[in-house]
Order: C-alpha cells, then structure tokens, then sequence
C-alpha cells in the first residue's frame, strides 16, 4: 500500500483529490437545490417536509451523505495543503506578474473564495442542518404522518435580512469558485480534449451561473413573499 500512501501525498494525487472531491461536490449540489426547489411549490411546505423526512431516513441517502462530509472535509484540508506547497515552492513573488492578464479572477483567488464559502457552510449547517437533526422544531401531520416542520424553520430564518443578503453574496462567491472549479477538475483528470472541451466549458459556465442563481432565488422568493 506504499505506492498509494506516495501517489495520494505527492502534488499530482492531492490535485486528483480535489478534483474528484470537487465533481462529487457539484453533482451533489445539482441534487440539493432540485429538493431544494420544492420550497416555492407553494403548498405551504408539504412537499418540502416530506422530502426532507426521506432524505433524513433512507439508509442510501444517509450513505451518501456521509460521503458528502468526507468530499467536503477532504476537499478543504488538500485545498490548504496545496496552497502551503505552491507558496513554499515560490516563498519569493515575481517582480513582475501581470496576473489579471494571465489568468482569471476565479483562479487567482480561489483560497479566498473557497475560504468564504467555507464559512457560509458553517453558518448555514448550524442554521439548518445542526437545527434539523438535534433542534426543537415543530411538527405537522399530512395523511396521518407525522413530520418534522423543516419549512416553518427556513421561511421563520429568511425572515432576516442580513441571512437573506448574506445567502445570496455567498452563492456570488460560489458561482466565481465554482467558475474555475469545474474546467479545473476536467483538466487535472486529463479529460481536456479539442472535441469535449468546449461542451465541457459551456456546461460549466450554465452551471455555475445557473445552480448559485436557483440557491439565491429560494430565501429572496421566501423573504418577499412571507
């Protein structure tokens, strides 16, 4: 198993994880915001709190979300470990970088879009996530079921503006990361290729402005119409 130990510390296996942990991460967040999307069906949350009772509950589901952590930490700790290499490899900056002419902003700043979004996870796992498995939340019955009442949690939170505002600036930040995240992930998986990349590079600039622009929509839809 040595040759593992050495493939997954050496650079090129630290940039393999984050990339797969990356692709995991943006498939995983294609699911989120379509369950997500049951917040505006207008049924007063019946939709939404059935599906988050399933979501909660099924052994697959719980699976894959045990993943999600494990894709989520792996991917902040080879993201620092990867930044302390690159600046101790270059403790020295070039004279000279004209870096706005040679690279994007999303690249040029992706620790400190990456490091935002970090914290806006924090935020919003013990808003939601900390509040749905271990807080005192109301119940509701539909059909004789009985059922967490996740909605009145998220529309009472989005009655706050600053949680509102700060919402939708941290999905900007994550469209910006998600913008060189995506095409980065491809390349470093060395499925760059004169006929796939283009789709692959429209596919990711939808994305990354439709998935963040869909999350922003649902606590603006709900602060304006609660």
């Amino acid at each position: 198993m040595s040759w593992v130990t050495k493939t997954l510390s050496s650079t090129l296996g630290r940039k393999l994880i984050m990339a797969l942990t990356g692709l995991f991460l943006i498939l995983f967040l294609v699911g989120h915001v379509s369950g997500n999307l049951l917040l505006l069906k207008g049924d007063e949350g019946k939709s939404f709190n059935i599906y988050a009772e399933f979501m909660t509950t099924n052994p697959a589901v719980k699976l894959l979300s045990y993943l999600t952590y494990i894709s989520v930490i792996g991917h902040v700790i080879y993201s620092i470990i990867l930044t302390r290499k690159n600046k101790s490899a270059r403790p020295i900056a070039y004279a000279e970088t004209k870096a706005s002419t040679n690279s994007s902003f999303s690249s040029r700043n992706m620790g400190i879009l990456g490091t935002i979004i970090l914290v806006f996870l924090m935020v919003h796992m013990q808003n939601f996530w900390y509040q749905m498995h271990w807080g005192d939340i109301p119940t509701v019955t539909y059909d004789g079921e009985t059922y967490k009442d996740l909605f009145a949690v998220v529309s009472f939170s989005f009655q706050n503006e600053l949680l509102v505002l700060g919402y939708v600036i941290a999905m900007g930040f994550l469209a910006f990361h998600l913008s060189h995240g995506f095409a980065s992930a491809f390349q470093t998986l060395g499925l760059n290729h004169k006929k796939y990349s283009p789709a692959i590079e429209t596919v990711g600039k939808i994305y990354c402005v439709v998935v963040p622009a869909l999350f922003a929509s649902m606590p603006l839809y709900i602060y304006f119409t609660s």
